[in-house]
């Protein structure tokens, strides 16, 4: 069968989710379809809902990009500068160079000057010109420029109405970073969203890399054995302190009185350039579409439109790969290649540094590359010596700006199939699945995405000793993708062309995983293998693994999916139900405590006069016993007691390790996936230790052993402090929400961002509910910075405004019209 190509298929600027509370969606029965006929307006205009939600409706593809510029620079305009201060290279000549840089996933993950020299030689590089310069699929289609060209003249023209000094958020106000942008700021910042999944890992080990000196060639390196374990745990650290999501697309057999739903559940940064911003796009008679983006991002990452819903998650393919090359002991920036030695090619790079006195200089270092790709001297902080070898790395992505089309083209998919069509002419996902639902009763989950053309046969023939432990599933994590690390002394294990994909490197994107059923399909980071259990998913080693246990979380998922479609799960009836979806997702049921409460409780009753010794101190648990007992809900939700006691005691016991890894009575059964391991062994040493290191770290931190979890896991905002319901992955919890340290502060690091539950019936506009956690704005003197939180923290939802009635309805209604 053909494939389909590209076409003019008119796609969206931006996207958009429009909402409103649950109690005010008005009565009665839908309007027909939400594609009610509207007038395009001469002039771009935003229509307020509640919530400082924006409507966008335009005539064109830059009247509709610059509505989006001009409202997401009024909710989070210090936020986007302070991401085009990172993509130009110049943090360091404003902020100086020791502050910290978040240019991937997580905060704070390196220093300014570091994320300077990567980005400064990104740009030396003309790297994003030169794809700028290309043809679709690999360069951006003309609608695509057309948003962008919009969406830079909305957001000066608020900067320009507004002015520096004005600025109402404190982060940025009068700050002279602050400027007008360029389309080609906008493109460097996508370009870095898509890049991000190799940044966090590799950016230091990049732009720090020399030679060792005579001193370090003389210390034994460490061996590969070690130099993969380490690499491994700080890959398994990393992605527990980095986004996430769940998804969830239930088909017509899944659902009750609708043809298809989906339950979107993205862990997304709570602070930084990675937050969401939700908005509705419109041009009548060709685009409407309804969702949230990451901010400033000018195309749709989760949404819907009439016909389908969509959303991502993070998916287990590494989005790089490393080529150990043999160098020159008297000239280690030489390196062999079929028996060649080749140079490697130098490069200066330099930046503009703020010196501590106020005055500006240059810093000015050399970068290093080989036909790979640049060479890289740590991975995540654990070092691989540039001595005897060195290492090259290949980013699959760096070559990647097809993403705004990929969205852009989601954005108008009438069904899954075109979704997946999609998905395979752009090849533009940057390391996420997929998972959809449509209105004619499918649910899709695909895994289709750039990835390395690494085949297994190819893998077991270049990889290195240190890549075999990596890339195989000898040292496997969950979640943790697997690492190629080739021979480079050998030209012909770097990536092969595949003549079907769309650019060099890629694997052909119809050897990915993709599932459509009529029940259900989901994800929760693991590999595609268990989309559903019914139908497991073989793919090649590089997507993920298979036949190999699963996290908590994705237990949690696919039971939850079962159970409801069943109607085994003590809720009325069978089958899933706008309702009972949210219902379930906001119970914040802990998979950890199904399995291992009971048998916690029993050892806490058996242990000898109730005294635990942990590192030389006795530790009296027995007050923990009945607290333990009573809390039969299992579940995470703000007033919950001994949830926190529970939570604590299951990292001590998890310690970092696989689930499989703690101690079972019964083991991971491959053919019984879902239900395995189970029966923890209460007598264990390790259970009662863990369980004594909780109780003392609880009384420790003064702590009631059965505090409600309110009192413990709470953010401030403008002085009120707000209760977060919500766990860590690990205890299987989906509705993550992780906390950590922000500025100093405790506040909620990353976990549900924008939540969004949508149903289709055969006839009528979706029926969609959503929440933004963190809310639109991150500017405290805003009123929409703390009002959706509020929400959140309350388990309750907002009902979208999606067709043009529901959108006029609204009380709070407000009109800006960009003339």
């Amino acid at each position: 069968m053909a494939r389909r190509r590209f076409v003019a298929r008119l796609p969206v600027a931006a996207l958009a989710v429009v909402a409103v509370v649950s109690t005010m969606a008005a009565a009665g029965p839908p309007p027909a379809r939400s594609a009610a006929a509207v007038a395009a307006p001469d002039k771009p205009t935003i229509r307020y809902t509640e919530y400082g939600i924006p409507h966008i409706i335009a005539s064109n593809w830059e009247g509709l990009g610059t509505g989006y510029g001009y409202a997401a620079a009024k909710d989070n305009i210090c936020t986007l500068a302070d991401t085009y201060l990172m993509v130009n290279a110049q943090r360091s000549r404003y902020l100086g160079p020791d502050g910290k840089a978040s240019p991937g996933e997580k905060q704070n993950t390196t220093s300014n000057l570091n994320s300077d020299l990567y980005f400064q030689r990104i740009k030396d590089d003309r790297v994003v010109e030169r794809l700028l310069d290309q043809p679709a699929p690999n360069g951006p289609e003309p609608e695509v420029k057309e948003a962008i060209r919009g969406y830079v003249r909305g957001y000066n023209r608020y900067l320009a109405e507004t002015g520096a000094d004005n600025i109402t958020d404190p982060a940025c106000r009068g700050a002279s970073w602050v400027r007008p942008i360029t389309e080609l700021d906008v493109y460097r910042h996508a370009h870095a969203e898509i890049i991000m999944g190799s940044a966090d890992p590799l950016l230091d080990g990049q732009v720090t890399a020399a030679p060792a000196g005579a001193s370090a060639a003389a210390t034994p390196a460490p061996s590969p054995e070690e130099t993969a374990k380490r690499i491994r745990d700080a890959m398994a650290v990393s992605r527990r302190q980095s986004m996430g999501s769940n998804a969830l697309a239930v088909g017509s057999r899944g659902v009750s009185g609708g043809t298809g739903m989906l339950l979107a559940n993205p862990h997304f940064p709570w602070q930084g350039k990675n937050r969401m911003w939700q908005s509705q796009l419109t041009i009548p008679g060709k685009i409407n579409v309804s969702g949230a983006s990451l901010l400033g991002f000018p195309a749709v990452n989760i949404g819907h439109n009439d016909d389908v819903a969509w959303s991502h998650t993070i998916a287990t393919v590494a989005p790089f790969g490393l080529f150990d090359v043999q160098v020159d002991p008297l000239n280690p920036t030489n390196y062999l290649v079929d028996g060649v030695w080749q140079p490697m090619t130098s490069q200066q790079v330099a930046v503009d540094v703020r010196n501590a006195d106020g005055s500006l200089g240059k810093f000015t270092r050399t970068l290093w590359s080989t036909r790979y790709g640049p060479i890289v001297t740590s991975v995540l902080g654990n070092p691989l010596p540039w001595v005897v070898s060195a290492h090259a790395v290949r980013d699959v992505n760096m070559g990647n700006l097809r993403a705004l089309n990929t969205w852009f083209h989601l954005d108008q998919a009438k069904d899954v199939h075109e979704v997946v069509d999609t998905l395979e002419t752009t090849e533009g996902v940057p390391f996420f699945n997929t998972v959809a639902s449509d209105r004619k009763g499918n649910a899709l989950y695909a895994d289709i995405q750039a990835t390395p053309n690494i085949s297994d046969e190819h893998a077991q023939s270049c990889l290195t000793l240190t890549g075999r432990l990596l890339f195989n599933q000898e040292l496997r994590l969950p979640n943790v993708p697997p690492v190629s690390v080739f021979d480079g002394k050998r030209s012909a294990c770097d990536w092969p062309t595949d003549p079907n994909a769309v650019a060099p490197g890629l694997m052909d994107p119809r050897k990915q995983p993709r599932l459509i059923r009529s029940d259900f399909v989901g994800n929760a980071n693991d590999s595609a293998w268990l989309a559903n259990p019914e139908q497991p998913l073989s793919f090649p080693r590089v997507m993920g693994d298979t036949a190999a246990p699963r996290s908590l979380r994705t237990q949690e998922l696919i039971l939850t999916a079962q159970n409801r479609i069943n109607g085994t799960d003590g809720l009325p009836g069978r089958g899933f139900t706008p309702e009972n979806m949210r219902q379930l997702l906001f119970a914040d049921n802990s998979r950890a405590a199904d399995l291992a409460l009971d048998a916690t409780v029993a050892m806490c009753r058996s242990v000898p006069f109730g005294l635990i010794l942990v590192d030389g101190t006795l530790v009296n648990v027995s007050e923990a016993c009945p607290v333990l007992a009573a809390w039969r809900s299992h579940d995470f939700t703000a007033d919950s007691r001994g949830s926190w006691l529970f939570e604590n005691y299951w990292a001590f016991l998890l310690g970092g390790q696989a689930i499989e890894k703690l101690p079972w009575r019964v083991p991971f059964d491959p053919k019984d996936p879902v239900h395995t391991p189970n029966s923890l062994d209460s007598g264990n040493s390790a259970v009662r230790d863990a369980f004594g290191r909780a109780v003392l770290a609880l009384r420790r931190a003064g702590v009631a052993l059965n505090a409600p979890l309110s009192d413990v896991q709470k953010i401030t905002r403008n002085g009120e402090q707000i209760p977060i319901h919500g766990s860590i992955s690990e205890l299987g919890v989906l509705n993550v929400v992780t906390p950590g340290l922000v500025d100093g502060k405790l506040d909620i690091t990353f976990g549900s961002s924008f939540v969004q539950q949508v149903k289709f019936t055969a006839d009528g506009p979706p029926q969609t509910s959503s929440v933004l956690a963190y809310s639109q704005s991150a500017d405290p003197n805003s009123p929409h910075h703390v009002d959706q939180t509020r929400l959140f923290s309350a388990g309750q939802w907002v009902t979208e405004r999606f067709t043009e009635e529901q959108i006029a309805a609204s009380p709070a209604l407000e009109t800006k019209v960009l003339s």
